[in-house]
């Protein structure tokens, strides 16, 4: 990977690339006038009474009282917030930098979805013109296993943020509509409307499902491959608290959004198309699919019992492999195909290690380990696109790890567990998220319980010559990395980060508290 300088990508403080605070400001201090004498001290004559009422206030030197000028001084810029750095005051909260975001708009739902992913368009790759939209799919976590839902979201009309510190929000709705308040802003080098501030669109199309989604994930399509047509399946699996995993089709869901007064069949949607049983009552969370372009659909789940399982699909349905894959000793937490050999995956389990797998081996054990990945549990794990030898992991301590599979020991062997290229710990509480940028194999993004959204780019080398407020000094408390782009803040308890496979630089991000989605200027 090329590599560039800090001080080619880091803003400067007084850009606030990453969330600022909304602390309060002090009041600037006023011009200091000093006393002076009046040189002629002309006598005051007057009347007697008129004196007597002024030698309270007055001297006999007859000082003057300086003129009241207003300051000069422009009050205090806000500063940036730094988690680690600086803590909020009972009276202070956060509030964004509208100037460096691109697009930023929040979404409620009706009860938390800790899982989601995204699903490809027909509106083209590499868009850049705003307004954007985007589809996603989504399950809740509703408080009675019958009220949950999986959930296809249409977002358009999404619109740059203005520059005035508002940003821009949906709530939930029925094929509804919500008017954002105008504003005076323009844009002049914007001549094709991309900054105008018109109604934001939400829409939505449900159907049951029985059990919280602890996790799902849609399959995936070639980059540039429409949709599938109507009349063909579009898998999205879930991964139910109940220990099922259920394989649905959503492509009527999408065509419903896309073609207002369209019926949608129930039948086909409302019913899973095939359910894996072979957990039995164990839940999971780690759910994978191959790529989809290189024949069978193949998914892989894993559940707390440390097995796990493979599903491919036939002519006539999908089948489920009788014999797991064992050789963790905890719950596996995360599964990532290699994006380079079809018969290849990988697995971060709480035991703490990374294990690499062959789906031909005898035995269903792992060909290769890392066996102490992690201080703590391995929760999610990403596997770079672009250069297939890297992998990022992310850990219950709060640390961030990539590694280099060349260097990966093989099972049976006594060699010592590789080294990290590259290990942060800037999170201060559990990595719920990471992934991998889709065509730029240096970022990242990643999340965390410490409410964070955190873009990385390892391209970025510390410039000694560049020194600053971010500065690693002892008395800072914590050291910034170079290679932090952004920290994005706001959401509570973030569970779920993706790049948004069409919109360069495209970030979507789930918490317990709804969705964001942005775009920043620093990627």
């Amino acid at each position: 990977m090329p590599k560039r300088a800090a001080a080619d990508t880091r803003p400067g403080p007084e850009k606030a690339s990453r969330s600022s605070s909304g602390q309060t400001r002090e009041k600037p201090p006023e011009d200091e006038i000093g006393e002076f004498e009046d040189a002629w001290e002309d006598e005051i004559e007057g009347d007697e009474d008129d004196d007597a009422a002024q030698s309270d206030a007055m001297e006999v030197d007859d000082q003057v009282v300086p003129a009241i000028e207003e300051s000069d001084e422009k009050p205090r810029p806000p500063e940036v917030f730094i988690p680690g750095l600086h803590t909020l005051g009972t009276d202070e909260i956060l509030e964004a930098d509208e100037s460096v975001y691109v697009m930023r708009h929040t979404m409620n739902a009706d009860w938390p979805c800790l899982s989601f992913d995204v699903l490809r368009d027909d509106s083209g790759d590499q868009r850049q013109r705003f307004p954007a939209s985007a589809y996603i799919i989504a399950g809740t976590q509703a408080d009675a296993a019958t009220k949950n839902q999986l959930t296809v979201f249409k977002m358009t009309q999404l619109h740059k943020t203005q520059k005035d510190g508002r940003g821009a929000f949906f709530t939930l709705c029925w094929l509804a509509r919500l008017t954002l308040p105008e504003s005076d802003d323009s844009d002049s080098d914007d001549d094709d409307g991309d900054n105008l501030d018109e109604d934001a669109v939400l829409e939505y199309r449900s159907v049951p499902h029985f059990g919280g989604v602890n996790r799902v994930r849609a399959q995936p399509l070639p980059a540039g491959q429409p949709l599938p047509a109507l009349a063909r399946p579009y898998y999205v699996a879930s991964w139910a608290e109940t220990g099922k995993v259920h394989i649905w089709d959503v492509r009527p869901l999408i065509h419903a959004l896309e073609t207002p007064g369209a019926i949608v069949d129930k039948e086909r949607t409302e019913t899973p198309r095939y359910t894996v049983d072979a957990h039995g009552r164990t839940e999971g969370f780690a759910m994978d699919w191959a790529a989809s372009d290189t024949g069978a659909l193949r998914l892989l789940t894993g559940d707390i019992h440390s097995k796990i399982y493979l599903t491919t699909s036939t002519p006539t349905g999908f089948i489920t492999q009788k014999t797991p894959f064992t050789s963790h000793t905890s719950s596996v937490e995360d599964i990532q195909w290699s994006p380079s050999e079809a018969t290849v995956f990988a697995s971060g389990s709480a035991d703490r290690s990374v294990r690499m797998w062959d789906v031909r081996s005898k035995g269903r054990q792992n060909v290769a380990d890392i066996e102490k990945a992690h201080d703590s549990d391995v929760n999610v794990i990403s596997w770079n696109r672009s250069t297939a030898y890297l992998l990022l992991s992310g850990g219950d301590e709060g640390g961030i790890k990539v590694w280099d599979l060349r260097n990966v020991k093989k099972r049976g062997t006594s060699a010592p567990d590789p080294t990290p290229v590259a290990s942060f710990m800037w999170h201060r509480a559990p990595i719920t998220s990471v992934e991998w940028h889709p065509t730029e194999d240096s970022i990242f993004a990643a999340s965390g319980a410490d409410d964070q959204v955190t873009l990385w780019d390892l391209a970025v080398e510390q410039d000694d010559e560049e020194t600053g407020a971010m500065d690693d000094t002892p008395e800072n408390g914590q050291n910034v990395p170079p290679q932090l782009l952004f920290v994005h803040q706001g959401q509570k308890d973030v569970k779920e980060v993706h790049w948004h496979p069409q919109i360069p630089g495209t970030i979507i991000s789930t918490a317990r508290d709804g969705f964001n989605i942005f775009k920043t200027i620093s990627v």
